[in-house]
């Protein structure tokens, strides 16, 4: 006798999850749902959703590292679930850290001797880094200021306009007054000249950029260097630096190993660096050094026991993954200097190609300089029916992310696109994106100005010369046609999703 029975509802373990019940339920979105669902159900529908994220490698807006050898990978999975400040528990963790901060700081040039170890700490990116190195400058300036007798409430840090927003996270959520020097047309970082004009007695250090974001520039630290110490010579002051090298950190010592940017100068007392950049590692690890123990103030560093023995720590946050210091031990022993050279030289010279094709189109300036972060910024010639947004929306077809965006003050009528050069950026793929923007161009060549109408009364009152009684420069021109442009794209991109 053949016995059966009718599988109830409930029992999946014979459904495939596309023949169940829950791919044509909706699932709750802001609240947890009251019932469990399979395994294999919860990873069908989150990884279905994922799909429509964009493909990281295609990510060159991204500095950030997309790709790694399968052995690092396995590395990174196999220590997924160890909490790095449990130093006591995981001590060959934490001696990987010290082993890699000791590598980074040799590699900048640290004045250390033969069996002195570098004074620095890994974070979770360059973020953390540049509030942990600001604290430090505003710790010591306050404590230098109460010994003098004189007032420590007003302090004060000088960038350039360029830098990236964590500086000015950092002076929002501690109280530092940012000093920025504002950009100009053609000189898109800051100018070392006008950044010293700008130090007083309470500037707690002057921020320099070692690869700037907009446009892969390197400051010129040793000019600043220079003209700092002939200011402090003057004023009596001791006013440091700072290099926020989170791109450039591991470019320069490998592609520019003569240029002087790191504690070869001796107002440099701390450098960031992102791991997860062209530290070649992925997203989640960034370094801070300090040029020594003098720089760091001890009050500052916590001493904990309840995890076991004695544990320094000097972090914003407390617990987080240790794979990405892994990552970063096997990547500097794993390349060594030969290695990380290979990988910035391509770097460079896929970027080199891409600069020249864009260049034979004939269309674009290029804004980016060869020198510098491995990437290429460049601008439309003629921008007067259609403009680099709609060339970066256009690029979505093909499945590039390219990122357009306007300059910061007093550069902001000027507009770019930027392609990032990382590591699995080849050769192929350089010549196959000119390719795609000379398609995107010369299919926008072929259609209608999309906003003439919309520019079209602004455009007749420049010419009169009026705009609401008041003579516009060619400036203001350009900055309303970008303005208006801005808008028209995300117009576009609101439409869409409600359409979805």
């Amino acid at each position: 006798m053949v016995l059966s029975k009718t599988a109830s509802e409930s029992d999946v373990s014979i459904h495939s999850t596309f023949a169940s019940r829950y791919v044509r339920s909706s699932l709750p979105r802001f609240k947890m749902p009251e019932n469990s669902i399979p395994k294999e159900a919860a990873y069908q529908i989150i990884n279905d959703e994922l799909m429509l994220d964009g493909n990281p490698r295609l990510n060159l807006a991204s500095f950030v590292t997309t790709w790694m050898e399968p052995e690092c990978d396995k590395l990174i999975m196999d220590s997924i679930n160890k909490n790095y400040v449990d130093m006591d528990e995981y001590p060959v963790t934490t001696e990987l850290q010290n082993r890699c901060v000791n590598m980074i700081a040799h590699l900048f040039n640290a004045p250390l001797g033969d069996s002195e170890t570098a004074v620095g700490v890994g974070t979770v990116g360059s973020s953390e880094a540049i509030m942990l190195a600001g604290l430090a400058f505003k710790r010591k300036w306050q404590n230098m200021r109460r010994a003098q007798g004189k007032p420590c409430d007003n302090p004060n840090i000088v960038t350039g306009a360029n830098v990236q927003v964590c500086w000015e996270k950092f002076a929002r959520y501690f109280e530092v007054e940012l000093k920025e020097v504002k950009l100009r047309e053609g000189y898109y970082v800051m100018d070392p000249v006008k950044a010293v004009e700008l130090v007083d007695e309470n500037t707690i250090c002057v921020a320099a950029i070692l690869g700037s974001t907009l446009n892969g520039e390197f400051e010129d630290v040793k000019l600043l260097n220079d003209l700092l110490l002939e200011k402090n010579k003057q004023t009596g002051w001791d006013t440091p630096i700072h290099v926020d090298a989170a791109s450039g950190g591991f470019i320069a010592p490998f592609l520019y190993p003569e240029l002087e940017w790191d504690f070869r100068l001796p107002l440099v007392k701390s450098i960031n660096v992102s791991g997860h950049k062209y530290g070649l590692v992925y997203a989640g690890i960034g370094w801070v050094i300090w040029r020594s123990k003098e720089d760091l103030p001890e009050e500052l560093i916590f001493h904990i026991n309840y995890l076991g023995a004695d544990q320094p720590t000097f972090t914003l946050n407390f617990s987080k993954g240790s794979s990405q210091v892994i990552a970063q031990y096997y990547q500097l022993i794993r390349l060594g200097q030969e290695g990380y050279q290979n990988v910035m030289e391509n770097c460079h010279e896929n970027a080199m190609v891409l600069k020249e094709g864009l260049e034979k189109t004939g269309h674009f300036d290029i804004v980016s300089k060869d020198d510098g972060v491995p990437l290429v910024a460049f601008s439309l010639k003629d921008n007067s029916r259609h403009d680099e947004f709609e060339v970066s929306e256009m690029l979505r077809r093909f499945g590039w992310i390219v990122p357009a965006y306007t300059m910061p003050a007093d550069a902001q009528h000027i507009t770019v696109l930027r392609v990032v050069v990382r590591e699995d950026f080849s050769r192929t793929l350089a010549e196959r994106l000119v390719m795609d923007i000379t398609k995107v161009i010369h299919d926008l060549d072929g259609l209608p100005a999309k906003i003439k109408a919309k520019m079209s009364d602004a455009c007749a009152a420049q010419e009169n010369g009026k705009i609401n009684g008041v003579k516009k420069t060619a400036m203001e021109t350009q900055r309303e046609i970008t303005d208006v442009w801005k808008k028209f794209v995300l117009e576009r991109k609101t439409n869409k999703n409600k359409i979805c």
